[in-house]
């Protein structure tokens, strides 16, 4: 079996590329400060992580302003004195030969006033539903708001930059802010940020085309749900108009996952690759690179999704998680022979 055109590089259109086709997602570590900097404990797990030999290594969701903070050590990017710790996060990153990645969130109605001090704000005054808890409903966000809330994502990734980040991904996905825009089950708004999916998306691509025009050496991202997963959600076919909204304004990456009904694993699936189906109808209605995301973890169902090109790049997050040499070892190092 010829692994190598499966496993070997990426080449993005900017000229950057990643080694091969595997991913570190974002996860959580819950190493910050509770102002959101980076701590030595921050550095040593991502350190590890790259072991891994991935090709990306994502840093975990990290809040853009302080009204959209969900945890208590969640990383921050909202204030210029985080730049000097996010810089030598970038750096040991780069150091393992991984192209250097971090995904940007604002929690939106996902946050916790325990945590933000103020109410919350949301797309509209919607809780969000949440599977296993109840959530708080926030504040809709106002028009004359609108422009800071963008302002808030554009200066993050002023930070990003300059802490040398290459790949910056926006979270849109699992239920936070953006994917709140995103749903009409949380964007119930009648102004031109409402209604059709048409009004829904603008949030998104008017942050993009910001961030697109400002920072044009930047690889830039969305994960998006291929779907809601829950009863009144996004549709497929809807998640396919905005990925290719998003190729045409000129996205050089998507990470397709779930959305408002959460993370987790759905009932009725099993297996490996468990959000793949929906990363899958993306990739082929997309040229640019689509990661694949859920349960991810053997060399087997790479090789075989990397040949059937359900995908382009296999985010492997709780297998290189639990021992990221032993990935490297036993999966990648193997399959790249």
């Amino acid at each position: 079996m010829n692994t190598l055109n499966r496993w070997s590089v990426l080449n993005f259109n900017s000229g950057l590329q990643s080694k091969n086709r595997v991913v570190v997602p974002p996860m959580a570590s819950s190493t910050a400060t509770v102002e959101g900097f980076v701590t030595d404990a921050t550095l040593s797990h991502y350190r590890r992580l790259a072991l891994s030999g991935a090709g990306i290594v994502f840093v975990e969701y990290t809040y853009v302003h302080p009204t959209g903070r969900g945890e208590e050590q969640q990383l921050g990017i909202y204030h210029d004195g985080q730049i000097v710790g996010l810089t030598a996060l970038a750096m040991a990153l780069k150091k393992s030969g991984a192209l250097a990645g971090i995904q940007l969130v604002h929690n939106g109605a996902k946050a916790e006033t325990a945590l933000t001090g103020q109410t919350l704000l949301g797309a509209s005054a919607v809780a969000v539903p949440v599977k296993d808890r109840s959530m708080e409903t926030p504040r809709e966000i106002s028009a004359l708001e609108i422009p800071s809330y963008q302002q808030w994502h554009v200066d993050a990734v002023r930070r990003a930059a300059q802490a040398g980040f290459q790949l910056v991904e926006f979270h849109a996905a699992h239920g936070y802010g953006l994917n709140q825009w995103l749903s009409s089950i949380t964007n119930r708004r009648s102004d031109q940020y409402g209604g059709a999916i048409e009004n829904r998306a603008r949030m998104l691509l008017e942050i993009f085309a910001r961030v697109r025009t400002e920072f044009p050496n930047m690889l830039f991202g969305f994960r998006l749900p291929g779907e809601d997963n829950y009863p009144g959600g996004l549709s497929s076919d809807e998640m396919i108009w905005v990925a290719r909204q998003l190729q045409d304004a000129g996205i050089d990456f998507l990470d397709v996952s779930s959305g408002i009904g959460g993370w987790r694993r759905p009932a009725h699936r099993e297996g490996e690759g468990y959000l793949v189906p929906e990363a899958t109808r993306i990739q082929a209605a997309v040229r640019v690179p689509v990661i694949g995301v859920g349960g991810i973890k053997t060399g087997q169902y790479i090789d075989g999704a990397l040949g059937e090109g359900l995908f382009s790049l296999a985010a492997v997050g709780r297998g290189i998680l639990e021992n990221p040499q032993s990935f490297y070892q036993e999966v990648l190092k193997q399959n790249l022979l």
